[in-house]
């Protein structure tokens, strides 16, 4: 019997370093029928990925203006073929056995997500090596994930027909698209946490992208709360709300597999010397 086929979805927009990065996890994995579609959000060209990684299934889709990430996304979803959908951002990672293991734990569910490590790093050359890591691993439950989401998009595997039922990606939810994406799928599916910390999840080097632009993200928000009936939601700094009891609560054990070696990519390799001349 053929194995299914998984469609990775890739928005991305200049960042080729981290792309790469990202192309060559993928490269590693353990299960290997994977159709990569990376959409190219209006930047720089990243037709070059494909020569860097001529034996990866790469559909190459380029926005025609630049729409935001939540746009391309659903650009991407017109070119799925696949059973399941896997979601990645550009700059993060996955570990060798995560397709593998998501496949595995999605039979009686619709969506399932893993717990990830979240790295801060130092650039070697263009390589990124962590200097600072910690397990984000927090219990499933439902309530709880109301007032503060512990769900990263990064690496969650779904059946392409849960969009059948509950539609495509927010585009008016630039922020808090990955919340209301889970909100919606669980009011409507199966959704799982699966207890392992294989997806690496970046930040940069002083933390701008986890904290947030509050004044920026604080009409967002209200917007999921009004839409999900959360009521009054705090925008407050990120590594803050992790140190506030009821979510210090949830915290929960998890397999951790990452030895905080860096994932060093072909393009550092020479390859970006070579396809440039």
């Amino acid at each position: 019997m053929e194995l299914p086929l998984v469609s990775v979805i890739i928005p991305t927009y200049n960042r080729l370093d981290s792309l790469s990065e990202l192309l060559e996890s993928l490269w590693r994995q353990t299960y290997r029928r994977l159709q990569l579609i990376i959409v190219n959000d209006a930047g720089e060209s990243v037709d070059s990925m494909k020569e860097l990684y001529p034996e990866l299934d790469i559909t190459i889709v380029d926005m025609e203006t630049n729409g935001g990430h939540v746009r391309a996304r659903n650009r991407g979803l017109s070119y799925a073929r696949g059973e399941f959908v896997l979601l990645c951002d550009d700059d993060d990672l996955l570990l060798p056995t995560h397709v593998e293991r998501m496949l595995q734990e999605i039979g009686d569910a619709d969506m399932v997500y893993s717990d990830v490590e979240i790295f801060d790093y130092d650039l070697e050359g263009t390589t990124r090596r962590a200097t600072k890591r910690f397990v984000f691993a927090y219990e499933h439950d439902a309530a709880a994930m109301r007032k503060f989401s512990t769900f990263v998009s990064s690496g969650c595997l779904y059946r392409k027909d849960l969009h059948e039922r509950i539609g495509l990606f927010d585009e008016d939810m630039y922020h808090y698209w990955d919340w209301d994406w889970f909100l919606r799928a669980s009011d409507h599916a199966v959704v799982k946490r699966v207890p392992v910390a294989s997806a690496l999840y970046a930040f940069s080097q002083n933390g701008s992208n986890m904290s947030g632009m509050h004044e920026d993200m604080r009409p967002y928000l209200d917007r999921l709360s009004a839409k999900h009936g959360l009521g009054y939601l705090p925008t407050k700094n990120f590594f803050l709300l992790l140190e506030e009891p009821e979510v210090r609560e949830r915290r929960a054990e998890t397999e951790v597999l990452w030895d905080g070696e860096p994932i060093v990519s072909r393009r550092v390799a020479g390859g970006a010397d070579r396809l440039d001349q």
